[in-house]
């Protein structure tokens, strides 16, 4: 069997998608369920069926593009990405893991290589958290993780619900039939930008993703007393933003104190009111991201930040919420996935590096239901979500490839 990758078509369809934007180049601004979100889905969509393979909806969106193996019935291997973007982000997040998934089946078509296993594209929906508060919508439901209840009431900032959403975007089924079958899957695989530095550093082309961090999110409310930014004397006041802004360094503290590379915690949004220069803010809601590979050492980290909380809530006559979002478990990377991604290494001659994946992305939660496991190429810098984020064409290419070989390895 010889591989090749298209690269000029690869890359002429990573700046194709671009283009469907909210923002103008090189910025990308992809929300899900946006009018530039369904006619990125319609193109996409096209072009698999191009590639004559079989494509069907979910009721969230989650888009399947299969190539039909010789055992139509036995489990499928799965490899995808997203294609939603955070607001001013870069072209390369998700879109590397979908397209360069493409272009792998394309090239195992091209091969003549015969699938026993079907191979099929999974496109998720709403990975970035942009709309709704909540990463990975589409494959917290594939996997169970996330209740067809508990997703249906989800609200963006126009208080809209996913379900009303959905539906006016065109994907009216049951959320109950998102959650995937037992055995859907032998295995599952993503292709990936790194989002950090250490292939770049290394110069090592590839990293193998060996254990994958999780996030735990929560908003906490601070409750104080307004007034005349001229009227209230500094002893009498109960500033909610003064209170913030000690919590918000008590974060950074929690995630410096374990010692530990892998721990990260970001406060990510201050929302202040009433957002006046002249007036006291009275209530300050902030939004939290906590990541660790360690989920003990995480916790810690939140119940680190709690106690911190409530010394400040103490102390400076405020009321302090706090309100969990989500908190999920870290997840290890599957033996037989990082086999095959290792033999293709090896295949083509590709050097590569064992790495934690500090981002977290939907394969996090199909790791749920099957073996999983990550491919990274470096970013320049490690450049994410922002318009200067770049992959050179080599090494999306190189991805592409290696991906293509362990999915013969893993359909065969």
């Amino acid at each position: 069997m010889k591989l090749s990758i298209e690269q000029p078509r690869l890359i002429s369809e990573i700046e194709t998608i671009a283009g469907f934007s909210d923002a103008e180049s090189p910025a990308v601004t992809r929300v899900v369920f946006t009018a530039n979100d369904l006619k990125a889905r319609a193109w996409l969509t096209g072009r698999c069926q191009e590639a004559g393979l079989e494509v069907r909806n979910d009721a969230i969106g989650n888009i399947f593009a299969r190539w039909v193996g010789s055992e139509r019935s036995a489990p499928a291997i799965g490899t995808g990405s997203h294609i939603d973007a955070i607001p001013n982000a870069g072209k390369y997040d998700g879109v590397v893991g979908v397209l360069g998934g493409l272009e792998a089946i394309r090239a195992l078509q091209r091969s003549k290589f015969k699938p026993r296993h079907s191979i099929e594209l999974l496109v998720f929906t709403s990975e970035e958290p942009t709309r709704f508060g909540i990463g990975c919508l589409g494959s917290r439901l594939l996997s169970g993780v996330l209740s067809p209840e508990a997703a249906a009431i989800l609200t963006d900032k126009d208080s809209e619900t996913v379900d009303a959403v959905r539906r006016r975007a065109g994907f009216s089924g049951e959320l109950c039939n998102v959650r995937l079958p037992v055995d859907y899957y032998k295995a599952f695989v993503e292709l990936h930008i790194e989002q950090g530095p250490l292939l770049e550093r290394e110069r090592i082309p590839l990293g193998i993703v060996t254990r994958i961090a999780a996030p735990a999110s929560l908003c906490i409310i601070i409750e104080g007393g307004g007034g005349h930014a001229g009227g209230v004397l500094m002893p009498d006041r109960r500033d909610a933003l003064c209170a913030a802004s000690e919590i918000i360094l008590a974060v950074e503290k929690a995630a410096r104190d374990t010692g530990a590379i892998d721990t990260v915690a970001t406060v990510g949004i201050c929302e202040v009111f009433p957002g006046a220069v002249n007036s006291i803010p009275s209530r300050v809601r902030l939004s939290l991201d906590i990541r660790d590979t360690n989920l003990s050492r995480r916790n810690e980290v939140l119940r680190a930040i709690e106690r911190a909380a409530q010394n400040v809530a103490g102390k400076r006559s405020v009321g302090i919420e706090s309100q969990p979002i989500n908190a999920d478990a870290p997840a290890d990377c599957a033996s037989r996935v990082k086999e095959a991604l290792s033999d293709a290494c090896g295949e083509h001659h590709v050097p590569f590096l064992s790495m934690v994946s500090r981002a977290y992305h939907d394969s996090l939660f199909m790791s749920h239901v099957t073996a999983t496991g990550m491919l990274f190429i470096p970013c320049r810098e490690g450049f994410s979500h922002r318009p200067d984020e770049y992959a050179s064409p080599e090494d999306i290419a190189r991805g592409a490839l290696v991906l293509a070989e362990a999915l013969a390895k893993l359909a065969a």
